[in-house]
């Protein structure tokens, strides 16, 4: 039973949640979960009952929860200087010093990085950035974005526009027309089963291919893509994918995007998905992992040869036109420069890859031979477990059923473990702290077993 009802119904009368059913909630059909307190891979809620984090909060907690060494860099930031903006070259101790430590560990033909508060302002920038970039270089007419469905961007108008995902766009008048959608690399969910995962990569890459010649190579700014798809259901790549799609961009001049909201900072064991898969961005998106989450902040890393660009412009044409009033904020970025040293101090990073591995392993050898789970996939501390009505013949549940949801909701109440029911499909989503045991991954496998059997038998 809930105490303090009272917060309950003030949720209902006055938070407006998101991606949430606002009428349901609203009703109290659905609960008012309100949560006080976390430590490690586990948050607590106002009645004592306590969840093993599988997710890390939405891909972010990667330090973990109740890290003292942030707070109390949070603490002293605000103390000293609560809030000073970045405009006109103003800048911080702390501000100075995380874009140092972000470059120094990003790729070496990285520039400069752009402060935002999420990663949605921060592929905002990006994009505005993109389009001033060709404007300073006489190229008016190329300014369109190619995403692939089930990436997941932002939720703006240009970022909700790149994400490839229904709900998104359903009843919001998106995409807007700017951005264009090549085909998703899900092996998984190819179309046609006989292909190997070599023809599926060659089937990627003529998508886009006849895509770019339907548009005109000349009217296309930039292709956007997570180094491993996240919330359109935690796809890594097939083997091959991003050397095969990279010289097709780089022919036809169009800049690459990584985005690496979810992957950035050692999610999948590496400092960067770009790193890990041999990307070679122009622009990478940060946030979540910047910061664990502990306070607001994202990042577009520039490269040097868009820098160049955009110094070339404020040379023409005056300064840059662009910024947020809280771009570099003293809290955000003082919570950032605790977290890396935490990463690496901590050898968080080298965690996540050995556990990650292990949780993966785990999970195969539970439910490989299950006749209701069609894929199991992950990479570093990233995990999915994919549900079918049949596995033989890839037949999906109808989505009316909510599966996935309720195998999650199943997990939640029977074991108190916490996994993500993605959107567009019966998938089950884990991508927990850094911090993670593996008697702790054995716990979230076990629940994820259990909790299948409860729901599909």
């Amino acid at each position: 039973m809930l105490t303090n009802d009272q917060l309950g119904q003030w949720d209902r009368e006055n938070f407006f949640h998101p991606s949430t059913h606002l009428a349901q909630h609203a009703r109290g059909e659905t609960p008012s979960r309100v949560i006080r307190t976390a430590s490690g891979c586990h948050i607590e809620d106002r009645d004592g009952e306590r969840f093993l984090d599988a997710f890390a909060g939405l891909y972010c907690v990667n330090v973990g929860y109740g890290r003292q060494e942030i707070a109390d860099a949070i603490s002293a930031q605000a103390h000293e200087l609560a809030y000073y903006h970045s405009y006109v070259g103003h800048g911080t101790e702390a501000s100075i010093t995380l874009a140092k430590m972000i470059l120094d560990r990003a790729p070496k033909h990285m520039s400069k990085v752009f402060f935002g508060l999420g990663g949605s302002d921060a592929n905002e920038t990006n994009i505005k950035m993109i389009w001033y970039y060709n404007n300073v270089l006489g190229r008016p007419e190329k300014k369109k974005i190619i995403s692939r469905w089930r990436g997941y961007h932002g939720g703006g108008l240009m970022t909700g526009s790149m994400t490839g995902l229904e709900g998104y766009h359903k009843l919001f008048d998106l995409p807007l027309p700017q951005v264009k959608h090549t085909v998703a690399p899900y092996y998984f969910r190819r179309d046609d089963l006989d292909q190997t995962e070599e023809q599926f990569v060659a089937h990627c890459v003529a998508d886009l291919e006849a895509l770019i010649e339907r548009e005109g190579p000349d009217t296309i700014a930039a292709f956007i893509g997570e180094p491993v798809l996240g919330t359109g259901g935690i796809v890594p790549p097939p083997k091959g994918y991003w050397d095969a799609i990279q010289p097709v961009l780089k022919k036809h001049d169009i800049l690459i995007i990584a985005d690496e909201v979810v992957t950035g900072f050692g999610r999948l064991g590496s400092m960067f998905g770009s790193d890990h898969y041999g990307i070679e961005p122009d622009i990478i998106t940060i946030a979540k992992g910047l910061t664990s989450a502990y306070a607001p902040l994202s990042g577009s890393i520039v490269s040097e040869k868009v820098w160049k660009v955009l110094m070339q412009g404020n040379d023409e044409y005056g300064p840059i036109g662009h910024g947020w009033t809280y771009s570099g904020h003293p809290i955000g970025v003082a919570a950032g420069v605790a977290n890396l040293k935490l990463l690496d101090e901590l050898k968080l990073i080298d965690n996540a890859r050995e556990v990650g591995a292990y949780l993966n392993k785990t999970m195969h050898e539970a439910l490989d031979d299950h006749p209701h789970v069609g894929d199991i996939r992950g990479e570093g501390m990233l995990c999915a477990v994919e549900l079918v009505e049949d596995r033989d013949s890839r037949r999906f549940f109808d989505q009316s059923r909510k599966i996935g949801p309720q195998v999650s909701a199943a997990m939640l109440n029977g074991d108190h473990v916490i996994a993500r029911a993605m959107p567009q499909g019966d998938i089950l989503g884990y991508s927990p702290p850094f911090c993670l045991t593996k008697a702790e991954a054995d716990t979230v496998v076990a629940a994820t077993v259990r909790a299948i059997g409860a729901v599909l038998g």
